[in-house]
């Protein structure tokens, strides 16, 4: 029978010591978690002599199973991607009806861009662009926005009277010129430079605006002649009027174009003797 302690519990209660020391010492006690690291310990200890068993040949080979009892009775962590690497998640696979529909709505922006292109292009062989020319170029060319817009004006009288008026007036150089050589077609703009001593339209007139010294009198000096307008051509004469405060433009002649506008086709010098001027009512 174990003798008994002071404390009332057997000398050898199992969990409680291990073997006596040699020399006859008594073993030092240990707690449970200790005892529990000691248990393993001699788990591990097994686990080498078996390991080195098999190396040696000394028992069979079998396929090592996995370690389930570790130090402090984790299970080992799966293993993982190097430190620092990303792990990327498969993309999804776009489905079938919506890669259709996305190739139709590129196949129909591939067509509109295709017939804008074609529209633009055809635009600007009809009606040629003017961006890029200076005054000069874009004056030499007759302009030729009359065949589209209302740019003229649609009573002849008032056609030439606008010549002398825009002359007359103090109007920026450019647009003076333009308002001015955009009334005549381009062979009239070069009789009426040529006719008055310069070399082109866009020339002649800002020097004639120099030459005026009066604008009051000078704008205002053309008038209507005769209420009876025809429907083919007309020319109106400097002559027929006293031109005062500037200088006489000459005759001009004038042609009925579209949507009811004049546009001067011609010019020349006055006549001496001047004409009669037309009558009517």
């Amino acid at each position: 029978m174990a003798e008994q302690r002071d404390d009332g519990k057997p000398d050898n209660e199992p969990g409680t010591d291990i073997e006596p020391k040699a020399g006859g010492q008594p073993a030092p006690r240990l707690d449970e978690e200790q005892l529990r690291q000691f248990q393993q310990f001699q788990q591990f200890q097994d686990y080498l002599k078996f390991t080195e068993a098999q190396q040696q040949g000394l028992v069979p080979t079998q396929p090592a199973q996995p370690m389930t009892q570790h130090y402090g009775g984790q299970p080992p962590a799966p293993p993982g991607p190097p430190h620092g690497e990303l792990v990327h998640a498969p993309r999804p696979r776009v489905p079938r009806w919506l890669r259709r529909l996305g190739g139709k709505l590129l196949a129909w922006v591939i067509v509109i861009v295709l017939i804008c292109v074609g529209a633009t292009i055809v635009y600007r062989q009809f009606f040629p662009s003017d961006a890029g020319q200076n005054t000069a170029t874009f004056v030499q060319g007759g302009g030729g926005k009359h065949r589209t817009n209302q740019v003229l004006s649609t009573n002849p009288w008032e056609a030439v009277r606008a010549i002398y008026d825009t002359i007359g007036k103090p109007y920026p150089p450019a647009t003076r010129v333009e308002k001015v050589c955009l009334s005549m077609s381009e062979q009239a703009q070069a009789q009426f430079a040529r006719d008055l001593g310069y070399p082109d339209c866009a020339t002649a007139v800002p020097a004639l605006n120099a030459k005026v010294t009066d604008i009051t009198p000078y704008i205002y000096a053309v008038r209507p002649m005769s209420s009876v307008v025809p429907r083919q051509n007309l020319t109106i004469h400097s002559c027929w009027y006293t031109i005062r405060g500037g200088p006489q433009l000459g005759s001009f002649t004038l042609q009925e174009v579209e949507m009811g506008q004049w546009l001067i086709t011609g010019h020349s010098n006055s006549p001496d003797p001047c004409p009669a001027p037309p009558t009517g009512n």
